[in-house]
């Protein structure tokens, strides 16, 4: 792939034979579906891309035949954006998967198709560096960098698009044109917009992304050891299980209004503690305890200090059964033995049908919202052991980036969450997703439903997409679904699609709408 020095990229692959799948094939039924069996798309074509060049011709066919068409990398978007009736072809990366190193950008080179599980080992066994990506190992990295990504390093090294240096898109112009452009983090690069559009914008919005690269700002040298983060050789983890028999409504209210008022004290850029991250499984009833896997940076001084206090802090005040499950007792492993093993637990498997939804928090829940997250959690006529609300740290170094540097605005937050519910029967959804949209609406009842970006509030996360945020029906708010992902970075978002997708060919129920003036 050669690169003109106005950044747009010419491919000089050699032509191969195109892979087209259609209906009847033995694989097709495998293609038409991801992560969230609630959507099953039936397109007239798969077309399996294995090059810039073969992307390039492919959105050139379709856009000549007038298809309309979706993309998929890994399969884990919650919502329909890759499947639904209308889309007539879907363009699969899940083969573009490589991850190297760019010596002429002093970038790592990571392709949409590669999971985050072979992202991470990759990275980690070729040059002693990472991502600070998400933990379920599955996820492609196609959708998961341009949506922000998070994961258990973040509170150390901030988000994956914090570390986005160049990117390279399939666009089609207003003429109808395809074409493969590189944008770039440089400030003087005239595709910069497309570059910043990609830092937390949300994927299915501006083009086709075949390729990232990835390099820390303000790393020098070319030395590819020195131009991602280093993990830590070794973490202390500590995984929890507190049963639901030994807590009630008061301990569960200050379980979770303490642990969130612990990370909220231990959040500022650079401090030990940051180097302490978890994710905190609220799960149902019918699982039979709430599960709190925590892991530390084994190399920072005192670091078991650090988690013997993080979990006196987290029972202080509950019932001596619950304190009981909250003593240290982590094991030593190295990173990316912990990695594989939180990766590859039952928070990253396979889901046949699932609902989800998300919240930023930047203060704690009231003593009225923890209750209510309670009653619904053991409500005795529910029973899902895959129904949860996941509450994970934020902070760190995470909020020393300004809110409009990168597209995803979400800086000050002291906790992110996940609301969701797994499910395998299509005959019981209705019951499953009246049980998420009931929690979430009563939780949020005084802003209509939902997480208001205000002082306590910050919106949602747009790679736990939710498309209910567009629906008055459960957006009582008022407010426009773009707040939630966006906030003040809408506009901005706007232009620049705008600009790169002026057809609006890539679009689904929750893509950025194109600005009307530039």
């Amino acid at each position: 792939m050669a690169v003109t020095s106005s950044g747009t990229a010419q491919a000089a692959e050699p032509a191969q034979e195109p892979i087209v799948i259609t209906p009847g094939e033995p694989r097709y039924d495998d293609m038409t579906s991801g992560y969230n069996q609630r959507w099953i798309g039936d397109p007239e074509q798969i077309r399996v891309i294995r090059s810039t060049a073969e992307a390039v011709t492919a959105v050139q066919e379709l856009v000549d035949t007038g298809k309309r068409f979706s993309v998929r990398s890994g399969g884990g978007c919650f919502e329909n954006f890759v499947y639904n009736p209308e889309i007539e072809a879907v363009l699969d990366l899940s083969t573009l998967d490589e991850v190297a190193y760019d010596k002429k950008r002093r970038a790592f080179s990571v392709q949409p198709g590669a999971i985050l599980l072979n992202v991470y080992d990759t990275l980690l066994h070729r040059w002693g560096v990472t991502l600070p990506g998400g933990l379920c190992y599955s996820v492609g990295m196609g959708g998961h960098a341009c949506g922000g990504g998070y994961g258990l390093m973040s509170r150390q090294f901030g988000l994956v698009v914090d570390h986005l240096y160049a990117v390279e898109v399939v666009v089609v112009d207003a003429g109808g044109r395809a074409r493969a452009v590189v944008a770039t983090a440089e400030p003087d690069d005239p595709y910069h917009d497309l570059w910043w559009a990609h830092t937390g914008g949300g994927g299915g919005n501006f083009g086709v992304v075949t390729r990232y690269w990835f390099r820390t700002p303000g790393a020098s040298g070319d030395d590819p050891r020195t131009l991602l983060p280093q993990p830590p050789s070794h973490v202390l983890l500590n995984v929890t299980a507190i049963p639901w028999t030994a807590v009630d409504e008061a301990d569960f209210v200050r379980l979770l209004r303490n642990y969130i008022d612990w990370l909220g004290a231990h959040s500022a850029p650079g401090t030990p503690e940051t180097g302490l991250s978890s994710l905190f499984g609220l799960n149902q009833l019918a699982a039979g305890a709430l599960t709190l896997i925590t892991q530390v940076d084994a190399t920072v001084a005192g670091a078991e200090d650090i988690l013997a206090d993080y979990l006196a802090a987290i029972g202080e005040g509950t019932a001596e059964g619950v304190r009981a499950a909250l003593v240290a007792a982590p094991t030593k492993a190295t990173w990316g033995q912990a990695t594989r093993y939180i990766s590859t637990s039952n928070y990253a498997a396979p889901a046949v049908r699932v609902k989800a939804k998300s919240a930023y928090l930047k203060g704690n829940f009231t003593t009225g919202q923890a209750q209510t997250i309670h009653r619904y959690l053991t409500r005795t006529d529910y029973s899902n052991p895959g129904a949860s609300l996941i509450i994970f740290p934020y902070g760190g170094q995470i909020s020393t980036v300004a809110s409009d540097a990168t597209a995803i605005p979400q800086r000050d937050s002291v906790v992110k969450m996940q609301y969701q519910a797994w499910w395998t029967d299509p005959a019981q959804d209705d019951t499953h997703l009246d049980w998420v949209r009931g929690m979430y609406k009563e939780v949020y009842a005084a802003t209509g439903g939902v997480p208001v970006p205000d002082g306590t509030w910050d919106g949602c996360y747009i790679n736990y997409a939710d498309a209910d945020l567009a629906d008055p029906a459960h957006n009582a708010s008022g407010v426009p679904w773009s707040t939630f992902y966006y906030k003040e970075n809408y506009p901005r978002l706007q232009r620049v699609k705008a600009r790169w997708d002026p057809r609006n060919l890539f679009r689904h129920v929750l893509s950025v709408e194109p600005s009307t003036s530039q």
